[in-house]
């Protein structure tokens, strides 16, 4: 250990790194220019150098180490085709190449792509950080240096943080963890938490395997030990909403780097049939009281809750639209909810008045008490004047409790008296942060049925409150993406355009929470988790419910968002959605193998396989999945999937599937059809013809094209047909019709 001149303790890595980020220690390699930053690679040893300061600024910079093995080694560069540089080492017990590339349009941003091949089984302990700020003078930059952000667990390896001095600007660092994975397994490792900030060491360490605190690399297998990615914005943006605009626009342009995997198409509308199905006639669904059918939160488990009765209710209420009808089940299910009406506080209760001793009926999570009402609200605004009424009769209630707890939510309370039961959560020592985010659609709602500026007024209040948290605004992540929704929304009736840059805190805070990587760790290489959000702030898994409750919110800020948001949010929300089309297939027990199911210790009720009920969690680690159990207030699943991407179209013999969301679709004739795709600029989308009932009729004879008459041809894929389209276009669609009707 050494110490630095302001008294703190440095790593031996760190102290010796002086004479080579700032002297003229070392190999130079290569030198280039990246946009305003001056970019040189070295050799110095122990590790190969990539060292960025900023063109014409002393004060220092920032540098990325790779490690070297063997004290033997000796470096050559290599051509560099392209990219900024190409070097390789090799030792007696491997060799590694660095391949450095920078933007094509010059933007500030470098990747740095670092493979080993060992020549012997190589037993590697713990590894420095990779990231080291240093000033003019070598030192750790600490004056000057914020950090926003870093990997939470499992979720992206991302470290966000602003450099003034040296003037660097806004940094994001990104490990692609996606393609560490044949490390992962090879090591039996996992990359939980292994991009930190450990003043003065920064970013990436590969992680060990835990039982032996240790990796063996084997002999012979080439493994890429870093993908680290950094972006750089000379004008770092402090203010809360434009650190978050910034942060957003930051992993929008890095995005294509990290090749994200294809989405692949899936049966929705087959799946939301048989979820339908299995509510009315899967006895480990539902349970009789008072005279009244109600579901189970879990298969053949729980007490019945509002939560869980809305949350299906909604959910078939728009399957039921989708089919151009009211289903049945909606009215038997709203005929029950008398049952957890307290009439005397004028609020929903979370359990009926015969729940088990093992409950306290009168505590509720702060977000329980406003999620029933969201989807009330939806049945009000669908038509049904029972659920109308009984929203109007509880919503003041749920004035009162925001106003006692001045809009900060705690975790649980009394609903009597407002008393708390639970202040904080233990993991961050915060309350439900983001409650103000579904408290203000809710209110939002209500203004919609009413028209009452009142609850505008409320809205704002919520959202007012919840300035300043910053990356710490996430609770729940469906919670979090109805706050973004509520703030766009609050933009468009207000016409503040603060609320705009306050939908961007709340996303910031979301994106902060997902998993911008594939894992193929052990059992997960069975299931999807790239995209995914961990349903709390500190879980492993992500959450059935809240992936689709995210998904809804997320349709509804495109609607309300338009072309007035940035880019890279449109670019974000959309891959969002697009990958959880396909992601949450793997929810249901029937798309994974045996071996990736949890068969004991089963947190509530058990799995089975034949009920198409989602597990509620998926473990980018590889952990077999239901361990939570398997979620029947879940279902909604297959009818939110299906009523946003799949379009009926009049007498047509196939349903029009859309990856992207579709927007203005007007029929002109029986067999004609104009539409608008709504994803971001620049990208494509997936477009399909699913067949209703049988195959497609041979006559059909698609043609599709943009509003500028380019031809966009179909090809055959597993039945239906598909086209690749922009994704931000106006297009026409027009088709024969079968001479024999079908």
């Amino acid at each position: 250990m050494a110490d630095d001149q302001h008294g703190e303790t440095l790593t031996a890595e760190i102290a010796s790194a002086r004479d080579i980020v700032c002297g003229d220690a070392g190999l130079l390699l290569a030198q280039a220019r990246q946009g305003g930053l001056v970019v040189a690679v070295r050799f110095g040893g122990d590790a190969v150098w990539v060292i960025l300061r900023r063109d014409g600024d002393d004060d220092g910079g920032i540098a990325l180490r790779l490690p070297v093995f063997g004290a033997d080694a000796t470096v050559r560069v290599l051509p560099s085709d392209g990219l900024m540089a190409a070097v390789q080492w090799r030792s007696a017990v491997g060799s590694a190449t660095l391949r450095l590339s920078g933007d094509h349009f010059g933007l500030e941003q470098v990747r740095a792509h670092y493979d080993f091949t060992p020549s012997v089984d190589l037993r590697m302990g713990r590894l420095p950080r990779d990231v080291i700020v240093f000033d003019r003078d070598g030192q750790p930059a600490r004056s000057g240096f914020t950090l926003e952000a870093q990997q939470r667990k499992m979720n992206t390896g991302l470290l966000y943080f602003k450099l003034d001095r040296p003037a660097l600007g806004a940094v994001l660092y990104l490990q692609n963890l996606s393609s560490l994975n044949p490390y992962f397994n090879a090591t039996g490792s996992k990359p939980e938490n292994a991009v930190q900030c450990d003043w003065p060491e920064l970013g990436y360490s590969p992680p060990l395997n835990p039982e032996t605190n240790q990796a063996i690399l084997p002999r012979g297998k080439t493994l890429v030990l870093y993908d680290t990615i950094l972006a750089v914005r000379a004008y770092p943006q402090c203010e809360e909403g434009d650190s978050a605009w910034q942060f957003l626009d930051m992993i929008g342009a890095i995005y294509p780097l990290i090749s994200p995997p294809r989405a692949e198409f899936r049966d929705w509308p087959a799946r939301a049939e048989a979820s339908v199905h299995d509510l009315l006639h899967a006895p480990e669904a539902r349970i009789e009281h008072f005279g009244h059918t109600y579901f189970h939160p879990y298969t053949a488990s729980e007490y019945p809750d509002v939560m869980v009765q809305l949350a299906i209710a909604a959910a078939v209420e728009d399957w039921g639209h989708w089919q151009g009808m009211r289903h049945p089940l909606v009215r038997t299910i709203l005929a029950g909810l008398e049952g957890f009406h307290d009439r005397s506080l004028g609020t929903l209760r979370r359990y009926l008045p015969n729940v088990g001793k093992d409950k306290n009926p009168n505590a509720v999570d702060s977000w329980y008490l406003y999620h029933p009402m969201l989807n009330l609200a939806n049945l009000a605004l669908a038509g049904y004047d029972e659920a109308r009424a009984l929203f109007l009769d509880t919503i003041d209630y749920g004035i009162r409790a925001a106003r006692h707890f001045s809009y900060r939510w705690p975790i649980l309370y009394d609903l009597r008296d407002f008393s708390v039961i639970q202040a904080v959560a233990e993991p961050d020592r915060r309350g439900q942060t983001d409650v103000g985010g579904i408290y203000a659609w809710v209110m939002l709602q209500a203004f919609e049925l009413t028209l009452d500026r009142r609850y505008v007024d409320e809205a704002m209040r919520a959202i007012d409150a919840a300035r300043g948290m910053r990356f710490d605004l996430n609770y729940q992540a469906n919670l979090t993406a109805w706050g973004a929704a509520a703030c766009i929304r609050l933009w468009r009736i207000t016409e503040r355009k603060d609320y705009l840059k306050q939908s961007y805190v709340y996303l910031a805070s979301f994106f902060h929470n997902s998993q911008i990587w594939q894992s193929d760790i052990g059992l997960a290489r069975h299931w999807r988790n790239f995209l995914g959000v961990t349903c709390l702030q500190d879980a492993p898994y992500m959450a059935a419910y809240e992936c689709f409750d995210s998904f809804a919110a997320f349709e509804r800020y495109l609607d309300y968002g338009g072309p007035n948001l940035i880019p890279s949010v449109r670019l974000l929300l959309s891959e969002y959605c697009r990958h959880a089309l396909d992601r949450a297939w793997f929810y249901y027990p029937d798309a994974l193998p045996e071996e990736g199911i949890a068969q004991r210790d089963i947190r509530n009720g058990y799995i089975k396989r034949g009920l198409n009920f989602p597990v509620e969690d998926l473990y980018p680690d590889g952990q077999p999945a239901g361990q939570v159990g398997q979620e029947i207030y879940g279902c909604g699943a297959a009818m939110i999937y299906t009523s946003r991407t799949f379009r009926r179209i009049e007498g047509a013999p196939f349903l029009l599937w859309c990856d992207v969301f579709v927007r203005a679709m007007h029929q002109i004739d029986a067999q004609t059809l104009s539409l608008r795709i709504d994803g971001p600029a620049g990208s494509t989308a997936r477009l399909a013809l699913v067949p209703l009932g049988g195959g497609l009729p041979a006559s059909l004879s698609p043609r599709l094209a943009t509003s500028d008459g380019r031809a966009l041809p179909f090809h055959m894929q597993d039945g239906r047909l598909e086209a690749q389209v922009p994704a931000d276009a106006a297009l026409l669609l027009a088709w024969e019709v079968p001479q024999d009707g079908g």
